[in-house]
């Protein structure tokens, strides 16, 4: 969990299947990655419950379960992917990412707007070929903003993304995010709007 997070993603860890399912009804996710062996209910019911109810979350199965009947099975009930224990955690972060490119209908690992590009590999943002020099949470808010460039994202919708269970945001942390974002875009062709009452929106400069 702590090498994800390194990697750049905010993570929550269920300890059991009852834990995974409440979190699944009251938080929204990006995708989730689900060993089978859960205690208190099973990682597969897990699963089951979630299509059932018409959630289309990603989903990784992690499990040491290597039968062509597991795999069929977990993929059948509702898995997007599968991934055999033990993994290299490379491979681990290269599926979830192609997993994230596909839910969001995006094939590329580059976005350009304006003069502003992403490789979502790297995590690296430029304008033209000048690296931005970016903290790891001005990272995310950007991350956040460039995944629904040119629609409105809700400032509490950054919020929840940039915590985790035991994290927490103060009331003007997005505020100053947005703000350090703002001056080091300067120049990028690319500008963040501030939509009162609604939220943010990232937007190629006019």
């Amino acid at each position: 969990m702590l090498a994800i997070r390194q990697a750049g993603f905010t993570v929550d860890w269920a300890q059991d299947g009852v834990q995974a399912e409440s979190a699944l009804s009251g938080y929204g996710y990006d995708a989730m990655l689900l060993d089978l062996g859960l205690p208190r209910r099973e990682g597969l019911e897990v699963l089951r419950h979630l299509r059932k109810r018409g959630d289309t979350l990603p989903v990784m199965i992690l499990t040491a379960r290597d039968t062509v009947e597991d795999r069929v099975r977990g993929l059948d009930v509702g898995a997007d992917d599968y991934l055999l224990k033990p993994f290299s955690l490379d491979e681990l972060l290269a599926r979830l990412r192609a997993l994230l490119r596909r839910a969001s209908g995006k094939a590329d690992t580059q976005t350009c707007i304006g003069r502003l590009g992403f490789d979502s590999v790297k995590r690296q943002a430029c304008v033209d070929d000048t690296p931005l020099v970016l903290s790891a949470r001005e990272l995310e808010v950007f991350e956040i903003l460039l995944s629904h460039a040119g629609r409105v994202t809700a400032k509490e919708a950054i919020a929840d993304r940039l915590t985790g269970w035991d994290e927490g945001v103060g009331d003007n942390a997005v505020e100053v995010y947005i703000h350090r974002l703002r001056r080091k875009l300067v120049g990028s062709g690319v500008l963040i709007r501030t939509l009162r009452g609604l939220g943010y929106l990232l937007e190629a400069e006019q």
